[in-house]
């Protein structure tokens, strides 16, 4: 539940558009404000185009989508300089990804060079083409959706690409009811119906306020000894790293500011922490033999370290 109020009313919008998928849609938001990038790993057919195309014009965003296939090529993505014979120069043609909202569709069917090129963009917000470097628009945010691991023409994507997206989500198949509900006309063609709450500039004010919302040393401390359970768990190879780690602080602190406060509690992290750590974390051997899932391996780390007790906060108040 969120009881930020022009949050909410930009979740409301959202919602006309995607049905039964509210923890989905407050968790979008909340990495879109943190200023993270979102990663949704489900089965085709979903919403996961919707809800992107959804937050574009409730947010104001330019927005564009690419379909990834195995023939897309990295001067598709950043762009391509092309000589003029007209001027004797070479002019900059901008890629796809010179957006506010870049909709990467099914990212896993393309080539492991075509993903490596969303690399310099989504951790610097910039693109380099031919040795100069160009901005892209801020706001700036990649959602990029990907089919099951093992679904037919696709290929995991490296951990060191992995990492660059905050969360990862997974909307799931709708309920008996809200399936009804979408037969009955409730679909994506309801978008058109999606009204934009927010212009860019407040969008930004919204992510600056987040980054002033207070984390309690003690909370810092609860977040490092779950990364650091996490590399030492017995069914982990690969624990969440640095960057995961300052990730779910980012998360917390949007999740704390959705909630209408300015500090952020330790159930705050404990609310996100599966989105972030869950594609960050690589189960062994042994896990996949017993059959053990990354759910259930978070979900008791997060039950075996204590939470603080007692720390610092700040002042309630209505945002």
């Amino acid at each position: 539940m969120v009881f930020n109020e022009t949050a909410n009313k930009v979740i409301e919008e959202v919602k006309k558009a995607v049905t039964g998928k509210d923890e989905c849609i407050c968790k979008t938001f909340a990495t879109i404000l943190a200023g993270g990038h979102i990663l949704i790993e489900d089965v085709p057919g979903v919403g996961k185009t919707t809800l992107a195309m959804a937050f574009s014009k409730a947010l104001s965003l330019d927005n564009k989508r690419m379909q990834f296939t195995p023939d897309v090529m990295p001067a598709d993505i950043v762009g391509f300089n092309m000589y003029q014979k007209e001027t004797g120069q070479f002019v900059y043609y901008n890629g796809a990804i010179m957006c506010n909202l870049f909709l990467a569709d099914e990212i896993n069917r393309t080539s492991p060079k075509t993903q490596s090129a969303l690399l310099e963009v989504m951790e610097e917000g910039k693109v380099t083409v031919d040795g100069t470097s160009r901005n892209v628009p801020s706001p700036f945010i990649v959602m990029a959706t990907q089919n099951p691991k093992g679904s037919s023409g696709t290929q995991m994507l490296p951990e060191s690409q992995l990492d660059r997206f905050m969360i990862s989500l997974s909307m799931g198949y709708p309920d008996i009811n809200n399936e009804i509900e979408i037969l009955k006309g409730r679909n994506s063609s309801n978008i058109e119906n999606v009204n934009a709450i927010l212009d860019k500039e407040q969008l930004i004010g919204m992510k600056e306020a987040v980054e002033k919302v207070f984390v309690d040393e003690k909370v810092l401390a609860y977040i490092t000894l779950l990364s650091q359970a996490t590399r030492q768990h017995g069914y982990i190879d690969l624990g969440l790293s640095t960057r995961g780690s300052m990730a779910t602080v980012k998360m917390a602190k949007a999740w704390a500011y959705l909630q209408g406060r300015n500090y952020v509690l330790p159930e705050d992290v404990v609310n996100i922490f599966f989105d972030v750590a869950k594609h960050r974390i690589q189960l062994n051997t042994k896990a996949r033999v017993a059959h053990v899932t990354p759910q259930a391996v978070l979900n008791e780390i997060v039950s075996v370290v204590k939470q603080p007790a007692s720390y610092m906060q700040k002042a309630e108040y209505s945002v």
